[in-house]
């Protein structure tokens, strides 16, 4: 389960929104917790693929990273996730977003329009890697 509260959702929905017709990305900052995880902060990052992929890619470069990664340790907050759009399609993970996934993070995908933010969904990579299982949203 992830908690993130509206005001996040919509902070992911806006950067899908602005981002458009590109994927756009971002980190998901909080912390682990028993329950599962806890988002205290979204982090957006620009999209560094080539132009020509932007629209069904998304690459976020080592720097970028470690910005982030730095970011959230000075905040005592950890990398608890990613979110990025797929402009145009459902908000489920691709075959790519399966290969290029970790464990144990929680992937929120927004599903984008023109002017729009459709669906929205989190998903855990199972451990050996082989799947995604949507995961329970829940509002703080």
């Amino acid at each position: 389960m992830i908690t993130i509260s509206e005001n996040q959702l919509n902070e992911i929905r806006g950067h899908g929104i602005r981002d458009y017709p590109y994927e756009c990305c971002g980190l998901l900052l909080g912390r682990y917790q028993a329950d599962g995880k806890v988002v205290t902060e979204t982090y957006p990052i620009s999209n560094a693929r080539e132009e020509s992929a932007k629209r069904n890619r998304f690459l976020i470069t080592p720097e970028e990273l470690m910005r982030g990664e730095q970011y959230a340790r000075a905040r005592d907050l950890e990398i608890v996730g990613f979110y990025h759009s797929h402009p145009d399609s459902p908000a489920a993970p691709s075959q790519y977003d399966l290969e290029h996934a970790w464990p144990t993070y929680s992937y929120i995908i927004v599903s984008t329009r023109p002017n729009e933010a459709a669906d929205l969904f989190s998903w855990e990579q199972e451990p050996d890697r082989s799947r995604f299982n949507e995961e329970e949203i829940k509002t703080a």
